[in-house]
């Protein structure tokens, strides 16, 4: 469970890389285009077609490490082993320079202060903040019984079924509040509270991948799906494969009808890694597909890994 005193800091942390987020989705579309431009452009004139390509990659790769180090600060933050240890990390959060950090940063501070100057009616009203955030959030409802109930402490299929019941309430994938209180709990010492956060942290993603219309939203999902190191995720990789559909995207003067090609090929990259003999079955499928670039990129994967995967 977040600790109530560190929940607002985790929160802001988690804001900062969701922007940055946002932001690789930008270049990442504009990288696209490009390459769409380059096609289309004559040998001798790719020049600063060519450069700027060059440019957004670089920017590219810098969010990439950005959204990690943000994301890695959110996990470090819950980690700290003791006061002295907190301190200097929020000193260091201040350093970099971000304003809505900083801001949390202050926050923190001062409640500190109000805590040590205060510390009965600070602790009552911590007190009531973590009953109330236990009993109000969904996301800490799940884990603390993961915590505390023997089904699903004992049977991996229960804590399954929760999580896809969990991700399917109404509005609950939707709320980044509640995904944000699940994030923290990937690092839980404990295991079985940390197969739970995960499942339905899966479950969630796989919710807004499949149904969202707005399908860069949906893309930064199955983006966090290909990432995760967990064997539940291959499923739902090979459902957002095999799923070719239309949606909306950003375009010049407002959203345009587009398809969910790019996280089509994100999951089959992903699967690719995985190379089990379910993601294997589901790559050959693409060999026939009404789209031609999933059918060339399916064949690209089953050349450079050749034989039965396990």
């Amino acid at each position: 469970m977040i600790d109530a005193r560190l929940g607002p800091m985790h929160q802001a942390l988690m804001r900062k890389a969701d922007a940055v987020q946002r932001e690789f989705a930008t270049v990442s579309e504009a990288l696209q285009a490009l390459g769409r431009e380059l096609v289309n452009t004559p040998r001798g004139e790719t020049g600063p077609l060519r450069e700027e390509q060059a440019s957004q990659r670089q920017r590219q790769l810098a969010l990439a490490g950005e959204i990690n180090l943000w994301r890695e600060r959110a996990r470090g933050l819950l980690r700290q082993r003791d006061e002295p240890a907190l301190q200097a990390f929020l000193v260091e959060l201040t350093a970099a320079g971000d304003a809505g950090v900083s801001a949390a940063v202050a926050t923190l501070r001062a409640a500190d202060e109000f805590m040590r100057e205060h510390p009965e009616e600070a602790q009552a009203l911590l007190d009531r903040q973590r009953s109330g955030e236990v009993t109000s959030n969904p996301a800490l409802r799940l884990l603390e019984r993961a915590r505390t109930e023997p089904d699903l402490r004992g049977d991996p299929a229960i804590r399954q079924r929760e999580a896809s019941e969990f991700a399917n309430r109404s509005g609950q994938a939707q709320n980044d509040d509640i995904l944000a209180g699940l994030e923290p709990a990937l690092v839980d010492p404990d295991p079985i509270v940390s197969d739970m956060a995960a499942l339905a942290l899966i479950q969630s993603h796989r919710f807004r991948a499949m149904r969202l219309s707005e399908l860069d939203v949906a893309h930064i999902s199955v983006r966090w799906l290909a990432q995760i190191k967990h064997r539940a995720a291959i499923p739902v990789l090979i459902e957002i494969l095999e799923t070719p559909r239309t949606g909306y995207v950003p375009g010049q003067g407002g959203l345009v009808e587009g398809s969910n090609r790019r996280s089509r090929l994100v999951a089959l990259a992903a699967l690719v890694e995985w190379r089990t003999h379910a993601a294997q079955h589901a790559i050959r499928a693409r060999l026939i597909d009404r789209d031609p670039q999933m059918e060339a990129a399916a064949e690209r994967a089953l050349a450079l890994f050749p034989g039965e995967w396990g």
